[in-house]
C-alpha cells in the first residue's frame, strides 16, 4: 500500500506554502516529516485529513487492486495539542470512542489502558485531571484502536516528559506494520532516532533526504543546510 500526493498547493493570503507537492509514502515506515516552525508541516497535515480545502492538487492510496480516494476512516490524525472531552473519565471516553466505532473484536478495557501505560488508579479519573501527556496518550490511543491506514502525528512528542516520550517512541514502532506513519517534528535528532525515512519539507516542497550514504554527521549538516537556505529565501 501507498499513499501518494500530486501536485498539492496551498496559498494564504497570496503566500504560496505548499508548492505542487509530489510524494508517496509507503506501508511499513515511519516517515520524519522535518522542517523549520512554520514551514508548513501543520498546514499539509490539515490538508490531508479534510480540515483545510487544498488549491490543487490530489492524494489517494494505490495498492494491488488499483487506486481509491481517502475515505474519513483511513486517516488518523494526533494532534500537538491533544483534544478531548474533559468531562468525561477516561475509562467512559474509551467505551464511548468503542461504541460508536463498533471496534471488530475489541479488547477488554484495561488492556487498552495497560498497552499505553496508564495506571489501574487513573483510568477512572475525569480527563480534566489529566496532565498533557496522559491526554497525549489517550490521544494516541483512540488512533491506535481505530487502526487507520495512514497515521498523521503532529509534533505530538514534543512536551513530553523523557519517560513518556520514550514509551510512545517504543509504541509506534511496534505499530508501524501494515500502516503508513508521518511524524512531523522541527528536532532533527527525534526525526533520526525514531524515523525509517526523512522528509524535508522547504521552500513549500516535499524531499526525501537519502541518508543510506551519509553518516550521521554528515546527514545532520545537508538538513541543516537546506533549513538555513530556506530562512533566507
Amino acid at each position: 500500500m501507498k499513499f501518494v500526493i500530486e501536485h498539492l498547493s496551498k496559498s494564504y493570503n497570496g503566500r504560496q506554502v505548499l508548492k505542487d507537492i509530489d510524494f508517496a509514502f509507503e506501508e511499513g515506515k515511519i516517515y520524519g516529516l522535518l522542517g523549520r516552525n512554520g514551514a508548513g508541516k501543520t498546514t499539509l497535515f490539515n490538508c490531508l485529513n479534510g480540515d483545510l480545502r487544498t488549491d490543487g492538487g490530489s492524494f489517494y492510496f494505490e495498492d494491488g487492486t488499483g487506486r481509491r480516494d481517502a475515505a474519513p476512516e483511513d486517516i488518523g490524525y494526533v494532534l500537538s495539542m491533544p483534544t478531548v472531552p474533559e468531562f468525561m473519565t477516561a475509562r467512559e471516553f474509551l467505551k464511548f470512542f468503542m461504541d460508536i466505532h463498533e471496534v471488530k473484536e475489541p479488547k477488554p478495557l484495561d488492556e487498552y489502558f495497560a498497552r499505553m501505560s496508564i495506571a489501574p488508579e487513573d483510568r477512572d479519573k475525569l480527563l480534566k485531571d489529566y496532565s498533557h501527556g496522559m491526554k497525549n496518550k489517550m490521544q494516541m490511543l483512540i488512533h491506535i484502536i481505530a487502526e487507520p491506514n495512514l497515521l498523521l502525528l503532529d509534533e505530538p512528542l514534543t512536551s513530553l516528559d523523557v519517560v513518556v516520550a520514550e514509551e510512545m517512541k517504543g509504541l509506534l514502532r511496534s505499530l508501524k506494520a501494515g500502516r503508513i506513519t508521518v511524524f512531523s517534528t522541527h528536532i532533527m535528532d527525534l526525526a533520526l532516532d525514531l524515523c525509517d525515512e526523512i522528509v524535508l519539507l522547504s521552500h513549500g516542497v516535499l524531499e526525501k533526504v537519502d541518508k543510506s550514504d551519509l553518516d550521521r554527521k554528515e546527514f545532520k549538516e545537508r538538513i541543516l543546510e537546506a533549513l538555513r537556505e530556506e530562512d533566507h529565501a
